[in-house]
């Protein structure tokens, strides 16, 4: 809890997370909301574990079992990855490129809140007649023929969290051309920052395609419009090209970031600077381009002919290279270095193996001619989670442990971190490898059971228990969240030691304006450099004057609000329910009404003026 918080008292702390519009506020906000739904989506799938386990379980029904698969895929990709990355994009970009917030904060804070608002709407539809039960890919052909109102939610529910995300992408990317502080061009850049201005471009280009399909899916549920209906002259097939044109992008949009946490911390625990960093970068950028021209690597089956699977194999194998030179330029940080192997790290060094194994699988599949044999086979369910959990997962537990200092002020336990560590390592390991092998024997993914004498009983059942053993992880994880901050133990500006980028020169938590003076850049890892000349602190590239921040604002949670109301209306409009339309028109008119109420207010911010910086030296409260 922050210093804030004990202050003022819980309702004060609402009132304050609400209406902010400072990154950190909002980083924490992203990590509290997505660690919520990381719990659910988890949840899940140790439902969907039990009943697996054995041969003809009636643990939930096939309908549940449906409805509990595609809400893991969906909660977990959209609504705990995506908003954990953007907690650490919120946490740590404006730090690492001497800014004082993002570009436009108000516009952060609504991102928050559409993403937040959606995946409320989405997990509603438990306690309001089903959940979607299409898939996490709603494939038309499956999703037009679901009744009742699941499919609704899944569409209203994504359109509204990612618009969130949109924005959110277009504020980063804005943040980073713009406010760099002076001397950090962009091949000073650190990784993490790298990685997320390309994923932010990912995400510019990406995510219109998710809204333009779930719009046509709308159309088609709600007015009867027959895009994806081929008795009336639609394509499902075309669904297909929308989901996937945004749904490849969307795995190098979390993995990216996943890469940049990995390429600080390998470093930082090696006392080493990152081996190649300029191939780093180029193979960054690249794997961002080749990510938009293999999506239909998923569509193999469909029948699209030899010409277009050859084309899409011969991609989707060459993005394997500048993802190995990463891996290789990870491997060289560390030869050589003098390691520590903290909780950060130990996730860091799990991930190299984990991962390449991940991608050797996604070569074997690359392979139109084997991915006939491979397509919806529990191959694939191993394949993806060894990107994703071994991936993204990781790092994402990896970079909670080395920016938790950073971000409240406090360490987590590195003992209880490494027993989360190797429970989770373990657990994913049992879980997952054996799926390679159900896959070839041909066990079908999303089947709700199977019969004995299949030859499926011994590892699914291996892959349940290893399932228990990451549950367990987690919880542990939650302790030692728990304990931290009951105990509050405050820390250093850089308490890991030797922090190579500038976020460690200043006091963690950091003050609200970030940094007194815009610091200047002298180079790559510019706190090292510093540190290496004497330096106890940046050198500054300015003189201590006002410093100009935005105000607090309750208008982004009630725009994202008024759509989150007027969802339901449009929804139950279908139904012809009396009340229906007025619920649509006002909570259109709360979303409306709020951004003209922002366009009429001439917000001026507040200053924290020279002389409270001043005080602030000597112990003051600026």
């Amino acid at each position: 809890m922050s210093s804030y918080a004990q202050k003022k008292g819980f309702g004060a702390t609402v009132w304050d997370y609400m209406t902010t519009v400072d990154h950190k506020k909002i980083a924490i906000l992203y990590l509290m909301a997505g660690g919520f739904f990381f719990l659910v989506g988890g949840l899940e799938a140790l439902i969907i574990r039990i009943q697996l386990a054995v041969p003809n379980n009636d643990f939930v029904s096939a309908g549940l079992y449906n409805e509990l698969l595609t809400m893991h895929g969906t909660t977990m990709i959209f609504l705990a990855a995506m908003p954990l990355i953007f907690a650490f994009m919120n946490a740590v970009v404006p730090l690492q490129i001497g800014a004082r917030d993002v570009a436009f904060p108000f516009v952060n804070s609504l991102g928050f809140w559409l993403f937040f608002l959606g995946g409320v709407f989405l997990n509603l539809s438990w306690f309001m007649g089903g959940a979607p039960d299409a898939g996490w890919t709603s494939y038309a052909s499956l999703s037009m023929a679901s009744p009742g109102h699941g499919i609704d939610f899944y569409v209203l529910g994504l359109q509204i969290a990612g618009a969130g995300t949109l924005i959110g992408g277009i504020n980063f990317l804005v943040t980073i051309i713009n406010m760099r502080a002076p001397g950090m061009t962009y091949m000073r850049m650190p990784l993490f920052t790298w990685t997320v201005f390309v994923t932010s471009a990912l995400i510019l280009f990406a995510f219109p395609a998710l809204t333009v399909g779930l719009f046509l899916m709308l159309f088609d549920r709600m007015f009867g419009a027959n895009f994806f209906d081929v008795a009336n002259g639609g394509n499902t097939i075309i669904w297909e090209h929308f989901f996937w044109i945004f749904g490849h992008p969307e795995v190098y949009i979390l993995v990216l970031p996943a890469f940049g946490i990995f390429s600080e911390i390998i470093p930082h625990f090696s006392r080493k600077r990152l081996f190649g960093y300029s191939s780093m970068v180029f193979a960054t950028v690249l794997i961002g381009f080749l990510g938009f021209m293999v999506w239909a690597h998923h569509m193999f089956t469909v029948g699209l002919g030899p010409i277009a699977n050859a084309i899409f194999a011969v991609a989707t194998m060459a993005i394997a290279v500048p993802t190995g030179i990463k891996i290789f330029n990870w491997v060289l940080t560390m030869w050589g270095g003098s390691l520590t192997f903290t909780t950060p790290m130990l996730y860091a060094v799990a991930f190299i193996p984990t991962f390449v194994a991940g991608g050797v699988t996604g070569i074997m599949l690359a392979s139109a001619a084997a991915d006939y044999q491979f397509h919806d086979t529990y191959f694939v369910v191993a394949h993806f989670h060894y990107v994703i959990v071994g991936g993204v997962v990781f790092a994402l537990l990896a970079g909670t442990h080395y920016y938790w200092p950073k971000m409240f002020g406090t360490m987590l336990n590195d003992f209880l971190g490494k027993i989360a560590f190797w429970l989770f390592f373990i657990g994913f390991h049992l879980t997952f490898f054996i799926q390679h092998f159900l896959g070839l024997m041909g066990m079908p993914r999303r089947v709700w059971t199977f019969l004995p004498g299949q030859g499926f009983e011994t590892a699914n059942l291996v892959s349940s228990i290893g399932a228990g053993f990451m549950g367990v992880a987690v919880i542990v994880y939650v302790i030692n969240i728990i304990v931290t901050q009951v105990k509050g133990v405050k820390v250093a500006n850089d308490p890991w030691g030797d922090g190579r980028t500038i976020e460690w020169a200043i006091p963690s938590p950091p003050p609200f304006y970030n940094f007194k003076q815009t610091p200047l850049i002298r180079g790559l890892d510019a706190y090292w450099l510093e540190k290496m000349e004497g330096n106890k602190g940046l050198t500054p590239a300015e003189p201590i004057g006002d410093i100009h921040m935005p105000n607090n604002s309750i208008l982004p949670f009630f725009i994202s609000l008024g759509l989150f109301i007027a969802a339901f209306g449009a929804m139950y409009h279908v139904d012809d329910k009396a009340w229906a339309l007025p619920v649509l028109v006002i909570g259109m008119l709360i979303t409306l009404g709020s951004m003209f109420l922002r366009s009429v207010l001439d917000d001026h911010g507040y200053h924290v003026h020279k002389e409270d910086l001043m005080d602030d030296d000597k112990g003051g409260k600026a």
